[in-house]
């Protein structure tokens, strides 16, 4: 039998975790979100039973800083504040792991994937395969016949497994040495690394294909004809220490003592107590093969998970927001709201008026139109659906029924930056009320380029929910139910779900701007909608104190 090694990248997947149940969060009977606890669990006891580890260890970054803050210290400087429910999740999660009796590490100085390469080289040399279980690209540098990558599967897709080929060919290079050339010139949003300013990974992959490393690049820098070869020159200095940024250590004070890294059998007491203080019962019985006691499964949204009595569900759901749930105004299952079945408008047959907004001109010129308005729709199309991996490729506005404005970002995350700080009045003006659909994804984009919303927002699906917490909350289905409006749906776009679906990158900027546009336009809509209903039913105060809580 293989000695097989699964080394897992705790706070990557911890976050995947969370944001993949983003929108059907898992909220216990104390308004506890359990997103990432839930996840992580599934991650890591699927891997047990489907890839059948002989040894595993799970490696957390710490607080102290790194040789990469020394050199650079704005290293990681433009993340986002970590949310609050994932912060308070890590204890749990550091719980399950010791319940599952697997080794947690973490050193200081250095980072996880710092620890996951030291690891991986010294298990490689006695005859493990090793598979370091993580979403991060950047791993490929480790990469060898016997070490891999292990991609979990995310929101129902499959799982990868990525050797020496699949990174060459995903990098688009001859050997896994250049993902760190390639990450030198282009450089990592994620992480802050700066690379070589109007260099994408295309660029740099082109250039590597011609000169082989960074090094040579930059030698060569004066043969490099036009723009590219001015930037390279302007470049030189910063894109060195972009590749020492980006390099994993592997020299860290660790050790692997295979004895210690073994599959054991679990602590099946310490289990079944943090379980039933998160409420997992049916995943719980799944892992420990009991019941488990203690309060109701936390509800996730699904019809599978729905408690049997809605009136429960909203105090599940509230917590200690709603201290009388008995007493809470929401005629829930009324059917008031329903609507014959099928949606009979769509935009092959409903006046519309969408635009392509691509130059600084007709940029300026949408700034100058929305800024005369109070309320304003906005909804960003990017390349997938983790906020803290996706790139942005596109933003659409709305301000009045019917019309729409598709904002096209390019490739060139650089240029796409510099479109966007044109709107960045806009958001700071706090004034202004942004509209909405899961808006708090939205903002999380945002973020990364560096702009925050300053005045109040309205999240339809949020209002939907508060209003019918058991119906679905897919814009789609809110289309089709409150305007009778069939709207595009992606797989038009990129394809059905599965291997090989595409991402809007690849799509034409004038065929994603009647989708994206759309969006912009129905979600302003459903707002027109839903907002006379909060105050009919006499929620508008629960969905402003729940809104403070998302």
């Amino acid at each position: 039998m293989p000695k097989k090694l699964f080394l897992l990248d705790a706070f990557a997947l911890v976050f995947r975790a969370y944001y993949a149940l983003i929108r059907n969060p898992r909220i216990t009977s104390k308004g506890r979100n359990t997103n990432a606890q839930f996840g992580f669990t599934n991650t890591i006891i699927e891997l047990i039973k489907n890839q059948n580890p002989t040894h595993m260890a799970v490696c957390f970054d710490t607080h102290a800083p790194t040789e990469r803050h020394t050199d650079f210290a704005d290293y990681k400087a433009n993340r986002q504040e970590t949310p609050e429910d994932i912060l308070s999740a890590v204890p749990d999660i550091k719980r399950i792991i010791e319940g599952l009796n697997i080794p947690v590490i973490a050193i200081d100085g250095y980072e996880a994937d710092d620890v996951i390469g030291a690891l991986a080289k010294m298990a490689e040399k006695e005859g493990y395969e090793v598979y370091m279980v993580t979403p991060d690209k950047d791993y490929g540098q480790l990469v060898s016949e016997n070490i891999k990558i292990y991609k979990p599967p995310y929101q129902g897709g499959k799982f990868e497994i990525l050797g020496p080929k699949e990174v060459c060919e995903k990098w688009d290079i001859e050997k896994v040495e250049q993902v760190i050339d390639i990450l030198g010139m282009m450089g990592d949003a994620v992480d802050n690394i700066p690379g070589i300013k109007g260099v994408g990974e295309k660029t740099a992959a082109k250039l590597l294909k011609e000169y082989g490393s960074l090094e040579n690049v930059l030698a060569n820098a004066e043969n490099i004809k036009g723009s590219i070869g001015e930037k390279v020159r302007a470049g030189k200095e910063v894109a060195l220490m972009s590749k020492k940024l980006a390099t994993i250590i592997t020299n860290v004070p660790v050790e692997f003592h295979e004895e210690n890294f073994l599959i054991k059998e679990m602590n099946k007491p310490a289990l079944k107590e943090i379980f039933e203080e998160l409420e997992f019962k049916t995943l719980g019985k799944r892992i420990l093969g009991d019941e488990i006691d203690g309060a109701p499964e936390a509800w996730n949204g699904s019809e599978e998970a729905k408690p049997k009595k809605a009136v429960t569900a909203q105090m599940d759901l509230f917590g200690n927001i709603i201290e009388q749930p008995e007493t809470l105004p929401i005629a829930i299952g009324s059917g008031s709201d329903e609507m014959p079945t099928g949606a009979d408008k769509n935009i092959n047959n409903t006046p519309h008026d969408y635009s392509l907004v691509q130059t600084d001109a007709e940029i300026n010129d949408l700034v100058k139109y929305l800024s005369t308005f109070n309320e304003i729709c906005f909804d960003t199309e990017t390349t997938g659906i983790d906020a803290n991996e996706a790139e942005i490729v596109g933003i659409s506005f709305s301000v009045k029924p019917g019309e729409g404005f598709y904002v096209f970002c390019p490739e060139d995350q650089a240029e796409t930056s510099r479109r966007l700080q044109f709107f960045k009045p806009l958001f700071n003006d706090a004034s202004k009320t942004w509209v909405g659909h899961n808006i708090k994804y939205d903002m999380l984009i945002l973020k990364w380029q560096g702009i925050e919303i300053a005045g109040n927002t309205f999240d339809s699906m949020l209002a939907h929910y508060v209003i019918e917490p058991d119906g679905k909350n897919g814009m789609d289905a809110l289309s089709e139910k409150f305007l009778g409006y069939e709207p595009v749906h992606i797989e038009e776009l990129i394809g059905k779900k599965g291997k090989g679906q595409g991402t809007m990158r690849d799509v034409e900027p004038e065929k994603i701007k009647e989708y994206a546009a759309e969006d912009a336009d129905i979600t302003l809509q459903l707002k027109m909608v839903l907002l006379p209903k909060l105050k009919e039913r006499e929620v508008e105060k629960y969905f402003m104190k729940w809104k403070t809580r998302w």
